[in-house]
């Protein structure tokens, strides 16, 4: 997102640290700004996802991981398809405090750039839907949801379009699905923030 996105706020490109990160999104949250901003915005990625998702997984009672789940746009959208059991993990305590009460059956207050706190293969599904962009969740995550990830389940996941190749998400991707550790499903540009040109491209993978 650019500077003219989000008024007064501090570029998402400029920010360095994960503490910066943090506060920048609590600071967001205030007053509800940041659902109304992404309403207002008409930001697809949540629902996009969760399309995908539904297309490929009919068992509603699955065990889905949102990772960097914020205010819960994402499990909104989930709970509209008929999934309920999710959990969630997001840097920001504020916009954890905004989601939803009872929508996830467990949330935390996660750095998603380190190990996840959960045991191998215990997820169906792994969500990561607005966290792959500037200054965020870096490539090496996908290691972990991974790890965390059944076999012959889903990553589903967005990647702001202009770090795909330059923060190697791309290296990454193709790393993993050559040594067979995942497999290309649904690959595309997505709509995402479009009202802002701000552009993603949105995956979805199955773990082998």
């Amino acid at each position: 997102m650019s500077q003219k996105d989000i008024g007064n706020k501090t570029p998402l490109h400029e920010l360095k640290t994960t503490k910066e990160v943090m506060k920048y999104y609590d600071d967001w949250s205030k007053d509800n700004k940041y659902n109304n901003d992404m309403n207002d915005w008409e930001y697809s990625g949540p629902k996009e996802t969760s399309q995908i998702l539904a297309k490929y997984q009919k068992d509603k009672n699955i065990k889905i991981y949102d990772a960097g789940c914020g205010s819960g746009l994402v499990g909104l959208e989930l709970k509209k398809y008929g999934y309920s059991n999710f959990d969630g993990a997001d840097i920001s305590k504020e916009l954890i405090n905004k989601v939803p009460i009872n929508l996830y059956n467990e949330l935390k207050q996660l750095d998603l750039n380190k190990k996840i706190p959960k045991k191998n293969d215990i997820y169906d599904v792994v969500m990561c839907v607005g966290t792959f962009t500037f200054a965020h969740v870096k490539a090496q995550a996908l290691d972990e949801f991974v790890r965390i990830t059944k076999k012959n389940g889903f990553i589903c996941f967005t990647i702001n379009e202009a770090i795909y190749i330059d923060y190697g998400f791309k290296s990454k991707i193709d790393s993993l699905v050559s040594c067979n550790l995942i497999k290309e499903i649904e690959f595309f540009k997505s709509n995402y923030l479009a009202s802002k040109d701000v552009n993603a491209w949105l995956g979805l993978y199955k773990v082998l």
